[in-house]
């Protein structure tokens, strides 16, 4: 299993943003196998461009993009992408179903996540819908 939360060397001969053709905002390159765990019906979809980003604005309806500009919509989504919503049910880490109040109720759900991505007991790459580590999403710790 790969370490989903550190940096690893890639391919560098394409920028790793690309601006979502909603709100022009530059967004993360994201695999097709995320999308593909996210997608509703996914043995019907036919990706048509060769990236793809995860747009993370609360407030556009656009999940995926494709450097053709195609737009994959929360509506097409079988999951609900947490940090794109407002409620305490959503989550907030998709590996181990850590939501928003349960995290808030209990902080230190993050010390138990933290825990288990260092054992390389995560699943981020295709659990999270942004394709990212799901600690990237927790409020920073108060100091």
């Amino acid at each position: 299993m790969s370490d989903c939360c550190s940096a690893s060397a890639s391919d560098n001969s394409h920028p790793k943003k690309y601006p979502c053709p909603v709100n022009s905002r530059e967004y993360a390159e994201v695999s097709v196998r995320t999308i593909r765990h996210h997608i509703k019906a996914s043995w019907a979809w036919v990706p048509t461009a060769e990236r793809y980003f995860f747009c993370d604005d609360a407030e556009c309806d656009v999940a995926y993009f494709g450097a053709d500009d195609s737009v994959i919509l929360k509506s097409h989504l079988r999951t609900r992408i947490g940090i794109k919503e407002h409620a305490g049910d959503d989550l907030l880490c998709y590996c181990f179903g850590v939501s928003k109040a349960a995290f808030s109720q209990q902080p230190s759900t993050r010390n138990f996540i933290v825990a288990q991505t260092k054992a390389g007991l995560c699943s981020c790459e295709t659990s999270n819908p942004s394709g990212r580590c799901c600690l990237k999403d927790f409020p920073k710790p108060v100091s």
